[in-house]
C-alpha cells in the first residue's frame, strides 16, 4: 500500500493542537465508500519503557472475518503521552505498518477514538484523513460525553453527547458485557459505523479486527 508519508508530525503540544484544529475540518461524517471487501484493524503497543512504538495492522475479509494479511512496524516514540494528542504518538508507526500491506483495506477500525474527542479529531479521524480511507473509532473506555443507560442485549446503543452534540455511541457489542464506544473517523456516518462494528463482533466484546491487531501489537 503506497502512502505519501510527507506528513508533518510536530513534537510540541501547541503545534499539535493547532494542527488538529486545522485538519478536523477535513473530516467527512457521511458515507462515502463502495463495497467493503476488506476491513483492517489498527492497534499500537509500546516496548522499551515506551521508547519504541509498535503498530500492528490486521486485514480481514468481510463479512467472513478471516485474517488475510498482517503487518507490524516499529519506530522510536517521538511524542509524549498526552490525552487528546495520542495520534501524534501513534500514527507515524501505523503509517509504516500500512505501507507494508499488499491488500488495501476498504475500511479501518482503530483501537481508539474518532469524533469522541475534545476537538473532534481523535486517532481514527486523523488516520482516516491522512490516508483517505473510511475509518471508525472503537474504544474500550469512556473518554468524554454523557449518555443514557444502555440496554443489556447485544445491539442496543445510546448516543454519546458532548456540548449538545452527538459525538458517538455507547454500544452493547455482547449481551451483558461492558459496552464499547464507537465514533465516526472519516467518510462514514455514525449509524453505518455502528452497523459495521456490530457485524465485526460476532462473539466477543471487541471486533475481530481489534482482537487480531491487539494480539500482533503486543508481541
Amino acid at each position: 500500500m503506497k502512502i505519501d508519508q510527507k506528513f508533518p508530525f510536530p513534537t510540541d503540544v501547541e503545534t499539535a493542537i493547532a494542527m488538529q484544529e486545522k485538519l478536523r475540518h477535513q473530516v467527512i461524517t457521511e458515507d462515502q465508500f463502495g463495497s467493503i471487501k476488506y476491513i483492517a484493524g489498527v492497534d499500537v503497543g509500546y516496548s522499551n519503557n515506551d521508547g519504541i512504538t509498535q503498530a500492528a495492522v490486521a486485514v480481514l475479509n468481510f463479512p467472513e472475518l478471516e485474517l488475510k494479511e498482517q503487518a507490524i512496524a516499529q519506530r522510536p516514540t517521538s511524542f509524549p503521552y498526552i490525552p487528546g494528542l495520542l495520534s501524534f504518538r501513534e500514527i507515524p508507526a501505523i503509517l509504516d505498518a500500512l505501507e507494508k500491506l499488499n491488500i488495501i483495506p476498504d475500511l479501518l477500525l482503530c483501537d481508539g477514538q474518532g469524533l469522541i474527542h475534545p476537538r473532534r479529531f481523535g486517532v481514527a479521524c486523523h488516520l482516516g484523513v491522512l490516508v483517505n480511507i473510511p475509518s471508525i473509532g472503537v474504544a474500550k473506555s469512556h473518554y468524554i460525553g454523557q449518555h443514557d443507560s444502555v440496554g443489556l442485549e447485544k445491539g442496543n446503543w445510546q448516543p454519546l453527547i458532548d456540548r449538545k452534540e452527538v459525538i458517538g455511541a455507547v454500544v452493547r457489542s455482547r449481551t451483558g458485557v461492558k459496552p464499547i464506544y464507537v465514533s465516526t473517523g472519516h467518510k462514514i456516518s455514525l449509524i453505518t459505523a455502528i452497523n459495521y462494528v456490530l457485524k465485526c463482533t460476532p462473539k466477543y466484546r471487541l471486533p475481530e479486527t481489534t482482537r487480531w491487531a491487539d494480539k500482533l501489537a503486543s508481541q
